[in-house]
């Protein structure tokens, strides 16, 4: 692969559920999301392969980890400036308390994550 230019404001923009938008780049070890969670957005827990980092640029989102109803359950409220690293099976979901605006790193790249809905 070649280096490429991206300019964000050129990427197109998807929203897998309400209150998302999310524009992508893929590459072939990494993909990074810039989403913009709505107030109220919630994704449930969920677990996948890929490594995770969330980079919270702007807003406060409520991170909900670990296994509901066990004691590995915890909550993170995240705010601009602070990231959270999610290991690879990690569960963990989300709820914006405030327009949030997000870059998400996972590795591998994959098509589909937590928020892609079947």
């Amino acid at each position: 692969m070649t280096a490429r230019i991206i300019t964000f404001a050129d990427l197109p923009t998807d929203s897998p559920m309400p209150l998302i938008d999310r524009q992508r780049i893929i590459a072939d070890q990494m993909m990074v999301s810039r989403v913009v969670l709505h107030k109220g957005f919630r994704v449930e827990r969920h677990a996948h392969e890929n490594e995770q980092i969330a980079i919270v640029l702007s807003g406060r989102v409520k991170f909900l980890l670990g296994e509901a109803g066990t004691h590995t359950e915890l909550e993170e409220i995240l705010v601009g400036g602070q990231a959270i690293v999610l290991p690879s099976n990690t569960p963990h979901g989300a709820h914006a308390l405030e327009e949030t605006t997000i870059l998400d790193l996972f590795s591998p790249p994959s098509e589909k994550t937590g928020i892609d809905q079947s």
